[in-house]
């Protein structure tokens, strides 16, 4: 089973344009739709569509859209209850996958329900193969809560723990490296901006930008790396239509996909995450875990809003893969 953690889940409305995006304009759109999201949310979602075991962690009142909508799609979840509605995402897609995002900023929670929250996260792990501690923070939250949640996940542990893969940003992201041997997690998914951050609180001693690394998969694997050294287990390191870069402490590893027609990008991260979760369950090598995870990722974008696709909508033949030098 795999558990996923949400603690500042969304209401993802997507609304498709016909053409580009014009400022201070009146446009109609083409369509709108709606999903509950939050990438923790958004992993349990690709996991269930593809037969997998997982359930999803997080806040919201019993009659909350985003707690209706996973009772409608079918995906688990236990949730703590509060009396502050959940947000709501808007996302704007233009023709081509181009997508401007605003996001809000999530209910206030008090200290109580932390960690009342954190127990229901350290009830439901009980057993489970990976936990994916994943997105934003909400207000008021402490900005290292996900070391917090590794190290008491791994102390509360009967028998073996968890694996624990870390996907947020910003501050959130940086404290992951910051919380000793007991908080590191097993497995970080950055985007290229994040990994330029990653890497620089890790002392890579190249310092690079997102478009830089992007577009040199070399520069990435090493930045990458960096990150592994100071004490994670591996990077998962999305690079957009550039594909993806895996480095473990054994080897790094780059796969790319042939172009897909890109219909929105949300939610295309948390879908490669899900399939490189749903690869190492099933004993794949790490190369063939990143293969899985590009191919997920690939077949996110090609669908609308934040649709997340089942693993027989994913073509990972199509994926090439070539190892790197690490450094």
């Amino acid at each position: 089973m795999i558990v996923t953690f949400t603690a500042n889940p969304s209401l993802d409305r997507t609304v498709a344009l016909p053409g580009p995006l014009e400022r201070g304009e009146v446009q109609r759109a083409v369509s709108v739709s709606q999903e509950s999201g939050g990438k923790g949310v958004n992993v349990s979602r690709a996991l269930v569509a593809s037969g997998l075991e997982s359930v999803a962690v997080l806040p919201g009142a019993d009659n909350d859209p985003v707690l209706a909508g996973l009772r409608e799609s079918e995906v688990p979840f236990v949730s703590l209850p509060i009396n502050e509605p959940l947000r709501t995402n808007v996302a704007l897609t233009e023709p081509g996958g181009v997508t401007t995002k605003i996001n809000e900023p999530g209910p206030l929670l008090d200290e109580d329900q932390q960690e009342a929250l954190m127990k229901l996260l350290l009830e439901s792990s009980r057993g489970a193969s990976w936990v994916v501690l994943a997105g934003s923070l909400p207000p008021g939250f402490p900005e290292d809560f996900y070391a917090t949640a590794a190290a008491r996940l791994r102390s509360a542990a009967d028998g073996a723990a968890p694996r624990i893969a870390v996907d947020s940003s910003g501050q959130p992201l940086a404290s992951a490296l910051a919380g000793g041997a007991e908080g590191m997690p097993d497995l970080l998914k950055p985007n290229a901006e994040e990994l330029a951050e990653l890497a620089a609180a890790a002392g890579f001693a190249s310092p690079a930008t997102a478009d830089e690394l992007e577009a040199d998969p070399a520069a990435a694997a090493a930045a990458a790396a960096a990150v592994v050294r100071s004490g994670v287990g591996a990077v998962l390191a999305t690079l957009g239509s550039k594909g993806a870069v895996l480095v473990t402490a054994d080897g790094a590893w780059l796969a790319t996909h042939p172009p897909v027609a890109a219909v929105s990008t949300v939610g295309a991260g948390d879908s490669a995450l899900a399939g490189y979760l749903l690869a190492h369950g099933q004993g794949a090598a790490p190369a063939d875990c990143l293969r899985q995870a590009v191919a997920h990722g690939a077949a996110a974008a090609s669908l609308p809003g934040s649709t997340v696709p089942a693993v027989h909508q994913t073509n990972p033949d199509a994926v090439t893969i070539t190892a790197l030098r690490k450094d």
